[in-house]
């Protein structure tokens, strides 16, 4: 439900790319380089190879290439590879610039706009689902979503607002509490959601992963680290593979100064940039010598992406910069290029301490002018005031 790093290129465009930049050489042969998260053999594998030979055969079949690009979505989401994105994308290639496509086409492509971060098209085909069926929930949640990522508050509250009437109590009260949580309602906000996910049962694992990681986030922002700590743990116990959860929970952890439990937890997952700069953070804080390989790798990646024109992983590549390459005037600007794509917690935060580390006291004063209006509650940001 919440947004991810996704790159908006096909994967002819990937290998043109990666091909500019300098490869990763390993010190030693020993190395892991990638843990693939699925066999040849695997079932989904072979349905994958099934539905490609069917939409060969029949490119204008609507349903096999929806369920195709299905299938790369969530292998996106395993995986936190990019070239997924693309490969959905051509499958959908005869409806993707269609003014007025199928409905399930539709919603694909907001879904890829949006993990591309390119929330202005996603935003105009929400629009365009809604017109079409006021009561789309899928639809409406997703705007509700990207509008809050966008820091458009009210509208987002608008929106969830509206699904109490189309979907689950329990969903209708995470997306307002998602929201609440941003604006001054921290607090009640998740004693509100905890009491509906203890009164709801749910049988989909996504919905109980997206409840539960919202409820972690909100416990670490309020201080209720105890509580944050239970939340993801039961997070990973209904979805281990959820690349946001990780790299959340990752974050909690060298937070909290635990930067061996946050090492355990993503090092076979480091093919996602995401993933890998918090395995490298980790190293680096333990002091352990494969740190300098990982930060070494984890630039490289962010140099192809560069030269590929991908822009998606700015708040990652801002944190390597001030954290890693001990660079704060590059992740000031990196950081203030997010900004204008994004504004959730951690984009703030990303903003704060990078222009702190910079001196930049402008940027700080504007952190603190923003967090003032949306009356923002994080114990991460208790310093952000021009006066501390």
């Amino acid at each position: 439900m919440k947004p991810r790093g996704w790159c908006p290129v096909v994967f002819a465009a990937i290998i043109a790319g990666g091909a500019c930049a300098a490869p990763f050489q390993p010190a030693r042969d020993d190395v892991v380089l990638e843990t693939l998260p699925f066999r040849p053999t695997d079932p989904g594998v072979r349905r994958l190879q099934v539905l490609h030979a069917q939409l060969a055969m029949q490119p204008g079949n609507l349903a096999i290439a929806v369920e195709l690009a299905r299938r790369y979505v969530e292998l996106g989401r395993v995986t936190g590879d990019p070239r997924y994105a693309g490969y959905a994308q051509a499958a959908l290639a005869p409806w993707w610039s269609a003014p007025d496509p199928p409905r399930d086409v539709l919603m694909l492509r907001a879904t890829l706009h949006q993990r591309v971060h390119r929330f202005d098209d996603a935003l105009a085909d929400l629009r365009l689902a809604l017109e079409r069926n006021p009561r789309d929930a899928q639809a409406r949640l997703t705007r509700a979503t990207v509008l809050q990522v966008r820091g458009e508050f009210e509208a987002a509250r608008r929106d969830c607002v509206a699904l109490q009437t189309t979907v689950q109590e329990l969903i209708a009260v995470a997306c307002l509490a998602n929201v609440d949580g941003n604006t001054g309602g921290l607090h009640s906000a998740y004693r509100g959601l905890r009491s509906a996910l203890t009164h709801t049962p749910i049988a989909d694992p996504g919905v109980r992963v997206w409840v539960l990681t919202g409820l972690a986030e909100m416990a670490s922002r309020a201080g209720l680290f105890e509580d944050a700590d239970a939340h993801f743990k039961a997070a990973l116990a209904a979805d281990a593979s959820d690349q946001y959860l990780l790299a959340a929970y990752a974050d909690y952890l060298l937070d909290r100064g635990r930067a061996s439990e946050a090492a355990t937890l993503v090092k076979d997952h480091t093919q996602a940039d995401g993933l890998l700069l918090r395995y490298a953070l980790a190293l680096q804080r333990q002091r352990l010598p494969d740190a300098s390989q990982r930060i070494a790798e984890l630039r490289a990646r962010f140099d192809a992406s560069r030269l590929r024109g991908d822009r998606v992983h700015l708040r990652e590549e801002a944190r390597f910069a001030l954290d890693l390459a001990r660079d704060p005037k590059t992740a000031l600007a990196l950081a203030k290029e997010n900004w204008t794509v994004q504004k959730e917690p951690a984009d703030a935060r990303v903003l704060l301490d990078a222009a702190r580390a910079a001196g930049d006291r402008v940027s700080i004063d504007a952190i603190a002018r923003w967090i003032e209006k949306t009356h923002l509650e994080d114990v991460h940001l208790v310093a952000a005031h021009p006066s501390g």
